[in-house]
């Protein structure tokens, strides 16, 4: 069941923001002193009204629980008991909090993974004690009841055709690729792969369409994820770089990454023609950052470049981390973590110029993000309680929202709803609109 409780938000100055102006001198005059008379009335009779309030739901969380939003569904996943016990599985609707169904889930082990599949629910987790061996196991369930479907060995990733695929394995060991209906999990084909690294391509409507599989002799294969049929294959380079080089793919671009050189080098996705190639300094991975390609390394910066050339298009060492939202970057400030703290400076850039468009200042993300045409950000507020405000990623601005005094962190968002951990252990949904 859930609680219902009054949480009285508000918002303060906070410290460094400009002091309140100053009154105005003292006016003389009778219409202005009746005028003064009437706005005192007015102030006295709004101070005796009842503040603003909104409603929180109180969700039941145990210590250790595991927490997160599907669409509209809220999930806690209990955590094993002693003795072998199972986890608990409990579903509520948002945005009321109703607790839908629980289930016992049939697998002991750490989860860490819930997404949503047409009517399923599926959850992801490690499994210690199998038959198979550990590793990571995925269980489908009946939205709607929370019963049990299918289980199968793997990590789960939904394809364009309503189908998934389930992974097992590792670089060093090899892994085995199944793809199985999701309706019942029956197998429509499967691939095992000697050791080597893999790398998907996702697709725009959801999942992947096709995967990267590379070897370190530098045998290289662009494979079809409906059929596991191999689409293109080349060899990139020698035994020799074994460990040295990785392969990537961003939207229709084979990346080779050489760690020894610096160097990126481009491909066809399709048939391996050459492209282009750039050195960067302490090169590690790239990354997609919407129209442009974020190159990245073990130092501090992010190097942009055009992707139909690879011609450099700007460089900035202050960036740490830099993710694309619509036709804007999102950037974090390298080391810009407070102590003690899981904030961070953000600013808002133009993926073409590395123009900074808007300083959101030092927050944490609520998960899974967006909203709209922003972000929902939350930080530590003098006294206790979070700040909550939307940043806004068109013009780099910042709207306050409001104080949750109850807050404490571990914020996601859900649909209207701001769903976050409160200072006694249990989940508060709170509106964000009032």
């Amino acid at each position: 069941m859930s609680e219902r409780m009054i949480d009285l938000g508000e918002v303060r100055h906070d410290p460094g923001e400009p002091d309140p102006l100053p009154r105005p001198p003292r006016a003389v005059g009778r219409p202005l002193r009746c005028a003064l008379v009437l706005l005192a009335a007015l102030v006295t009779l709004t101070a005796g009204a009842p503040a603003a309030r909104r409603e929180v739901v109180v969700l039941p969380a145990p210590l250790g629980a595991q927490a997160m939003v599907v669409e509209d569904l809220f999930l806690v996943i209990d955590p094993a008991g002693p003795q072998g016990r199972q986890g608990l599985l409990r579903a509520y609707r948002l945005p009321g909090g109703e607790r839908e169904w629980q289930m016992p889930l049939p697998v002991q082990g750490r989860y860490w993974g819930m997404s949503a599949h047409d009517d399923l629910l599926l959850v992801t987790g490690y499994q210690v004690f199998a038959d198979e061996g550990p590793g990571p196991v995925t269980i489908a369930l009946d939205r709607a009841t929370g019963g049990r479907r299918w289980q199968q060995q793997g990590s789960a990733l939904p394809l364009p055709d309503g189908s998934l695929l389930l992974e097992t394995g590792d670089d060093e060991r090899g892994r085995l690729l199944r793809v199985v209906d999701a309706c019942c999990g029956t197998v429509r084909w499967q691939l095992d792969l000697p050791p080597g690294q893999l790398d998907y391509r996702p697709d725009e409507a959801s999942g992947a369409d096709r995967f990267v599989y590379s070897r370190p002799d530098g045998r290289v294969e662009v494979r079809d994820l409906a059929t596991g049929a191999v689409r293109a294959s080349a060899d990139l380079w020698g035994p020799a770089d074994a460990g040295q080089i990785i392969a990537q793919v961003v939207g229709d671009l084979v990346l080779t990454v050489d760690r020894t050189t610096a160097t990126v080098t481009a491909y066809d996705l399709d048939g391996f023609g050459r492209r282009w190639q750039i050195r960067v300094d302490e090169l590690l991975y790239v990354s997609n950052c919407g129209p442009v390609l974020c190159l990245q390394g073990r130092g501090a910066g992010v190097v942009a470049v055009d992707p139909a050339s690879g011609r450099r298009l700007w460089a900035d060492t202050r960036w740490g981390g830099v993710w694309p939202s619509g036709d804007r970057l999102v950037a974090s400030v390298v080391d810009s973590h407070g102590a003690g703290s899981d904030t961070e400076q953000i600013a808002v850039l133009d993926p073409r110029t590395g123009r900074v468009l808007g300083w959101w200042g030092r927050w944490q993300l609520a998960l899974p993000g967006t909203l709209g045409d922003g972000f929902v950000g939350v930080r530590p507020y003098p006294g206790g309680g979070l700040l909550v405000a939307e940043l806004h990623d068109t013009d780099g601005t910042v709207r306050r929202l409001d104080v949750l005094r109850d807050a404490a962190g571990e914020c996601q968002l859900g649909g209207a709803l701001l769903i976050c951990r409160r200072m006694d252990g249990t989940y508060g949904l709170w509106p964000l609109r009032r």
